[in-house]
């Protein structure tokens, strides 16, 4: 019995190791060749690529819309590429938005690999590029991440101010998340990757819009009902339907009038105007 208790014990430091250690591997699903471009789907864009120093540089697409347009900086998720988002792209540009998306380090066209603190470095780029190179003003641009992406996307805005951040399907944390998955394990302990939104949401002074879906399969319904309690007015949250990675298609129209009411709010300032804000929709 000895015995088997000191091998047991040993495989599980062994499996607490190999989830330390090739963490990224559990959290980052990149591919690199483009399935297609804004072209298949008829739509004009510009190919964005931006120095990353040291020889490197982020691949992304830029899709106007008109000079006057609210900007969409759209960070995705955790896997494929942006060529795997071409149905956002073409509910954004339908909508009359601008969109910029990336691809982080390690992903599609981007060079380098992906992490944590890579994903933050990308993100500044972008918001860079808007601010800078094509001279947008700060409360013109809507910073929306998706899943993974919203991490990102809560981060940013931290460290700047948009005109308002939309997190759609976002988990609290990494760590928190990872008890759904690996409810055996001290995750907490061994989480080297952990997009805190919960800890620094609290902090971001724009408009917030939350968007998940009762069904989301990946990301519990909860966890987007808990950044909404942590969320600073003014807030709004947007309930949808259907799974993880297709709820916003699933939901049509809903969502679709959800995001435009929410953005329609925005005033000049990137403040929300409380006669077209929805709280719960």
């Amino acid at each position: 019995m000895l015995k088997l208790l000191l091998m047991g014990t040993a495989i599980y430091a062994m499996v607490c190791l190999a989830l330390y250690i090739f963490q990224p591997r559990l959290v980052y699903f990149p591919m690199k060749p483009l399935a297609a471009t804004p072209a298949a789907i008829g739509l004009d864009y510009e190919d964005v690529v931006l120095d990353a120093g040291e020889g490197a540089s982020v691949h992304g697409w830029y899709l106007p819309v008109a000079e006057d347009a609210r900007t969409v900086l759209f960070l995705h998720g955790n896997a494929g590429n942006i060529s795997h988002r071409l149905d956002t792209l073409r509910l954004f540009h339908s909508m009359g938005l601008n969109v910029l998306i990336i691809d982080y380090s390690g992903f599609g066209q981007s060079d380098g690999r992906p992490g944590e603190s890579q994903t933050y470095a990308d993100a500044r780029l972008a918001w860079q590029h808007l601010t800078g190179a094509r001279g947008i003003a700060p409360a013109r641009i809507v910073v929306f991440g998706r899943s993974l992406g919203a991490g990102v996307a809560t981060w940013l805005a931290t460290e700047e101010t948009p005109g308002a951040l939309v997190l759609e399907s976002a988990f609290t944390s990494v760590p928190e998340l990872a008890r759904k998955y690996y409810p055996i394990f001290p995750v907490r302990w061994l989480a080297r990757i952990r997009y805190d939104n919960a800890s620094r949401l609290p902090t971001v002074r724009c408009p917030v819009l939350i968007v998940h879906s009762r069904d989301d399969e990946i990301v519990p319904f909860a966890h987007g009902e808990a950044l909404y309690a942590l969320a600073a007015e003014p807030k709004s949250f947007l309930e949808i339907r259907g799974d993880h990675n297709g709820g916003f298609m699933l939901s049509g129209q809903a969502y679709r009038s959800g995001l435009a009411r929410f953005i329609a709010g925005l005033d000049a300032g990137g403040r929300l105007r409380a006669s077209l804000a929805s709280p719960r929709s």
